[in-house]
């Protein structure tokens, strides 16, 4: 039998990985990993604490650690921290690892999709419009760069995009790999 392989998904905050990761595991009967969950585990403390206390650098450090962990298991759905593709070797570890989904949205959506978040270190007492572009364009090639897939979450339903997932991977893999019925 073969060996189902992972799925990997990245893009910025508030593009909805953790919420597609969640819904894609549930259809698919796959452990659903979110790494900035892991870190706040293994830290006892929020991410806003980690930076705070150890900067963004300390918590890098962190996620560096975690995303080596976590695409070392197999068949699992993994929703990373969307500045896990800034270190190469998180992004060679991502591709080689796994199926790597790149989930983007319009930055006005992500605005909107962040707007009562207090828990994103990088969006506190700033213009969230211009960070998020500023974001967007330091990452988006980073993001492209490792993609195996493109899909758009901005205006699209979760299903919707979960269904888009599943028909990609069903194409690429066949339906008894990665069990993608209706």
């Amino acid at each position: 039998m073969t060996e189902t392989r992972n799925i990997f998904l990245i893009g910025l905050m508030g593009a909805g990985k953790s919420t597609v990761g969640r819904y894609t595991a549930r259809i698919l009967g796959l452990p659903f990993e979110d790494s900035d969950r892991v870190i706040e585990d293994r830290a006892g403390v929020a991410i806003p604490v980690i930076f705070a206390q150890e900067g963004e650098g300390g918590f890098r450090v962190r996620e560096k650690k975690v995303i080596r962990e976590l695409t070392a298991k197999s068949g699992i759905v993994l929703a990373t921290g969307g500045g896990a593709v800034i270190d190469p070797e998180n992004r060679q570890l991502l591709r080689a690892r796994g199926y790597v989904i790149y989930l983007r949205a319009p930055v006005a959506i992500l605005v909107a999709r962040t707007a009562h978040d207090h828990h994103r270190p990088l969006l506190q007492d700033i213009d969230r419009t211009a960070r998020l572009q500023q974001l967007l364009e330091i990452r988006e090639p980073l993001y492209q760069e490792i993609a195996h897939l493109i899909l758009d979450t901005g205006t699209n339903s979760v299903r919707r995009v979960v269904r888009e997932l599943l028909q990609h991977l069903e194409k690429i893999s066949g339906p008894q790999k990665y069990n993608c019925g209706n």
